[in-house]
């Protein structure tokens, strides 16, 4: 019967691709802990189980007393005396089928641990297997499962919410997700709420890096290369912003991402679940870069200011709504992908801004002549004027025009 137990352990070792050497030296050691207890044995037990016919055999440590050492207080040998007792077989049984299967869930995580540790950030195409209130499970395959978590953050700190507001999804469903992070079984780290019970993969739908992965898919020149996503903004469920530039000088990269009437990010946009996807290029130039981020919002002037990273942008008074969007989404969009703080103003209200600014007279030792045609009206607090040429349709130069409205709106 022993025997026939060794053989059956030998087979589910080899299906489960457990080390039969570590399952039974486990064994071996949560044995002797029970049986410590069990037969109230005061130094503790030793259990040697043998590899060829499965019997049990199980040792009390007997201390030697001259190895008593009175500094620490503790024995240092040990005999030992053979208290095997008649229902071994019984007992060895209960403890082989919890370590056993407590073995085979640990190998399982480390393999694929192993596997999937190094594709966190890779698209995966899966089957909704279960969902509850606070995540669903999702089968990757056979034998492999993902967890894509929505708990509610407010109740449960420290968790995560990886689905798009208004998402939900049914049983068998076909999702696609991005791997944001696979758990460590030996990781030293505090586990996370019941993560023995939960899958060791988790999986985001809200994560940008799932409209990166799907442009791939969709998208040969993004794929190959030609065409290079430099930025994106989200906003999971309602609105992103992609901003692509193409390596190559003859490829419109923004025509390569809409494809033919639209069909490659409609096949994106779908996959999103109607989630709106605005692509626009980028450029080197951080006014044009700007302007193109607030579209579909038609731009008049952007005024940059590199030192506090700030874009001052006038648009068309019938077009501000538009580029601020609604309760501001547009906006708050564009600062996201271009990493700008943008402050947009109607073209009535900057002209009013403007004529209402107070130049300070120029100072007698400005050696230059005021009146010289086309020049900028700033003039620094040292009494001096600027030397540069102003701006088409403005007193100022590109340098001083945004401090200008900035000097305005404190004034008003």
């Amino acid at each position: 019967m022993a025997s026939q137990m060794m053989e059956a352990l030998a087979e589910l070792c080899q299906e489960k691709h457990i080390d039969q050497g570590a399952l039974i030296n486990e064994l071996e050691q949560s044995l002797a802990d029970s049986y410590a207890t069990v037969l109230h044995l005061p130094f503790g037990a030793e259990v040697t189980i043998d590899r060829a016919t499965g019997k049990v055999y199980v040792y009390e440590r007997v201390p030697v007393e001259e190895s008593y050492d009175e500094e620490t207080d503790e024995y240092t040998e040990y005999t030992k005396k053979n208290v095997t007792p008649k229902d071994t077989s019984r007992i060895a049984a209960q403890h082989a089928k919890a370590a056993i299967n407590a073995l085979v869930r640990k190998s399982a995580r480390e393999q694929i641990f192993e596997e999937f540790s190094d594709r966190i950030g890779d698209i995966i195409t899966g089957t909704v297997l279960q969902s509850t209130p606070d995540f669903t499970i999702v089968k990757i395959r056979d034998g492999v499962e993902a967890e894509l978590p929505h708990f509610d953050l407010r109740r449960h700190e420290g968790e995560r919410n990886e689905r798009p507001l208004g998402e939900r999804y049914s049983h068998n469903q076909r999702i696609r997700a991005v791997i944001i992070d696979v758990r460590d079984p030996n990781s030293t780290e505090p586990p996370v709420r019941g993560e023995h019970s939960r899958p060791p993969i988790v999986v985001s739908r809200t994560h940008p890096a799932l409209i990166r992965r799907l442009f791939e898919l969709e998208v040969p020149e993004i794929y190959e290369g030609t065409v290079e996503i430099k930025s994106i903004a989200r906003e999971p469920g309602q609105r992103s912003k992609v901003a692509v530039r193409s390596l190559d000088d003859r490829l419109d990269p923004v025509g390569a991402c809409v494809g033919p009437k639209g069909s490659r990010v409609r096949t994106v946009v779908s996959e999103l679940r109607g989630e709106r996807v605005d692509v626009i290029l980028w450029d080197e130039d951080p006014g044009r870069y700007v302007a193109n981020a607030l579209s579909p919002a038609k731009v008049n002037r952007v005024l940059i200011d590199e030192e506090k990273r700030y874009a001052g942008v006038i648009v068309p008074d019938d077009q501000l709504s538009l580029a601020i969007g609604k309760e501001g989404q547009n906006a708050r969009l564009a600062a996201r992908l271009t990493g700008w703080h943008i402050d947009i103003k109607n073209e009535t209200l900057a002209q009013d801004i403007l004529s209402h600014v107070n130049v300070p007279a120029p100072a007698d030792d400005d050696l230059i002549d005021d009146d010289e045609p086309g020049r900028c009206a700033y003039v620094s607090e040292d009494g001096v004027r600027c030397r540069n040429q102003a701006r088409p349709g403005s007193r100022f130069c590109g340098v001083h025009e945004s401090d200008a409205i900035a000097t305005a709106e404190d004034l008003i």
